[in-house]
């Protein structure tokens, strides 16, 4: 790691990143409506990107995927496009 970043304060402040896989829009009546094992249909295919955002900035797009050894099982997120910084030509 640069070691510039290492001596930011700032570089060891925790943010959170928010996955976005897609969106539902029901009327209220059919979500006053949903029981246990009720399926939510989204606006995304299984294999359309994810959308990374952090508070309401995009910042990424990525493919999810699933960890590998002893992270078996846990989804991760491959980056496949980040945007660009506000001060970007």
């Amino acid at each position: 790691m640069d070691e510039a970043m290492d001596n930011n304060p700032f570089g060891h402040v925790p943010i959170e990143i928010v996955i976005s896989v897609g969106k539902a829009r029901p009327q209220v009546r059919d979500l006053l409506r949903l029981q246990k094992d009720a399926v939510l249909p989204l606006d995304r295919r299984v294999d359309d990107p994810v959308e990374l955002y952090v508070g309401d900035r995009l910042i990424a797009r990525g493919e999810l995927q699933e960890m590998e050894g002893e992270q078996a099982g846990q989804l991760a997120v491959r980056l496949i496009e980040v945007a660009p910084t506000r001060g970007a030509l």
